[in-house]
């Protein structure tokens, strides 16, 4: 498994224009890396984990048009080709930007005192990271428009309630399940994981006959597979199954049959 930190503490992991090119790079190498099974995605300190774009750097690059926001489609995780399970681990404030990218993870787990916001309508911008089309995908219209248009600050108790996270533990304990939880993830198998992944995210859109048309597809991919076989025979040998998903020597970016 691999750890992703947002690493500027002192200014509460406010991402620069380098920082977003580097977090994109760090989910292309999850996404590569065969020893990879899952990530987990935190910040640096206890008082953040990431409140968005530098506004005294982004702000300007984007408004004199130096710069365009789709360029950080890679660190926003949109057009993604990574099926391997990434995890949010939640430490403090998760703001602007910051709350987007947990709109990209998979599993997440935020501290008690985690506080969430999307702050852009008050600086006359939008949280177009991913969120206009994610937020509504994932929790009640009407709850992801009262964050996006009043622009509330909730807590990490709300955020539960609200759909956004899997679970509410204390500080310390975050870092800890996050990797506990990358850590079960290593046992299942790989091919079933990253199935499961792509087809959530690329069926989500299509009319319901287009696709359980291409679910079966997947199912079918998956059925037919090296580590259907394993999984298979372990069960009925009463064993753990040895995935062969799980073996880097024939492990490739993104497990198929």
């Amino acid at each position: 498994m691999a750890i992703i930190r947002f690493n500027r503490p002192d200014k509460l992991n406010a991402l620069t224009l380098a920082m977003y090119d580097e977090l994109a790079a760090a989910f292309a190498e999850v996404r590569d890396d065969a020893a990879i099974a899952a990530a987990v995605l935190t910040g640096s300190g206890d008082r953040a984990f990431c409140v968005g774009a530098d506004l005294t750097e982004s702000i300007p690059a984007l408004a004199e048009g130096r710069f365009d926001i789709s360029h950080w489609d890679g660190a926003h995780q949109k057009h993604t080709d990574l099926f391997k399970p990434v995890i949010g681990a939640v430490n403090g404030l998760c703001l602007g930007g910051g709350f987007e990218i947990l709109l990209s993870t998979d599993l997440r787990i935020a501290s008690e005192q985690a506080e969430f916001q999307f702050p852009e309508p008050g600086v006359g911008v939008v949280p177009a990271g991913g969120t206009l089309v994610r937020l509504t995908r994932q929790i009640p219209y009407a709850w992801a428009m009262q964050l996006l248009l009043l622009a509330d600050r909730i807590t990490a108790q709300e955020a539960l309630r609200y759909g956004l996270l899997n679970a509410v533990v204390p500080a310390e304990e975050v870092l800890p399940t996050a990797m506990e939880w990358a850590e079960r993830l290593t046992r299942l198998s790989g091919t079933a994981i990253a199935t499961i992944k792509e087809a959530v995210l690329r069926l989500s859109n299509l009319p319901p006959e287009e696709a359980f048309h291409s679910e079966a597809m997947y199912g079918q991919r998956a059925f037919g597979s090296a580590d259907a076989h394993e999984g298979i025979a372990a069960f009925s040998q009463r064993r753990e199954p040895n995935f062969p998903s799980r073996s880097p020597a024939t492990n490739n970016k993104n497990p198929k049959p």
